[in-house]
């Protein structure tokens, strides 16, 4: 692994543990040309997803793009890290495990928002106003309107 301070290509392990979710390895690692020590995850990828986008485009799954996005939605929200990261390792764990290698967006997206949901009612909406679109303040008012029980 090369140190992302310096360059180097030869770092050492220091520690090695799984996440909570056994989803990944945590790797704390050392560079002993610069001595600076950051963390890598390493995690099983079953098979390389692509997905398609609403124009028919089509571009490799990325998993930082996915959790970006979620955290754009939880952004001062009393969510932790470690959620956003559980939602985004079951998503992929899902798209993975499918079957499927071509993933339409739309999937992606309604995974979201079904986690959301069950997380944060703001997150939720502010997740579903980029997602779908809203283009004005009648757009809100009607998705929350749908909300019923979810925002009590």
């Amino acid at each position: 692994m090369r140190c992302p301070f310096c360059g180097n290509g030869d770092t050492q392990v220091k520690d090695s543990r799984p996440t909570e979710d056994n989803a990944a390895i945590r790797r704390r690692r050392f560079c002993p040309a610069c001595g600076s020590r950051f963390t890598t995850f390493e995690r099983v990828q079953l098979r390389d997803l692509i997905v398609v986008k609403k124009n028919g485009q089509r571009s490799p799954f990325d998993r930082e793009k996915l959790a970006r996005s979620i955290r754009i939605a939880c952004r001062k929200r009393p969510v932790d890290e470690e959620r956003i990261e559980r939602i985004v390792s079951g998503i992929q764990r899902r798209l993975e495990s499918s079957g499927e290698t071509e993933i339409n967006s739309k999937i992606i997206g309604e995974m979201v928002m079904e986690s959301l949901s069950g997380l944060d009612p703001v997150a939720y909406v502010r997740f579903a106003s980029v997602y779908r679109n809203f283009r004005e303040a009648k757009d809100f008012e009607e998705f929350v309107e749908t909300l019923g029980g979810l925002t009590e």
